[in-house]
């Protein structure tokens, strides 16, 4: 599932100085030479730990599922 759902490359100078150089869900530095991985369906690098997180909340079709917990307008 992981594969379809997002991309993955080492992150280069180039995509440093001219789309990010800090994951878009927790705001963390990314440097030249680290792993990184493109979220297909928001548009957004993401460092290792938030794509595991993300990833875990997906489904096959690289949606994220809400759990069933109720929310505050049920």
């Amino acid at each position: 599932m992981a594969s379809e759902c997002f991309v993955t490359q080492e992150a280069t100078q180039e995509i440093l100085l001219r789309v990010t150089n800090v994951c878009a869900e927790c705001y963390d530095d990314i440097n030249e030479g680290d792993i990184i991985h493109y979220d297909m369906q928001n548009y957004r690098y993401l460092c290792k730990n938030c794509q595991e997180r993300l990833c875990a909340q997906m489904n096959e079709n690289c949606e994220v599922v809400e759990d069933d917990s109720p929310g505050l307008f049920c």
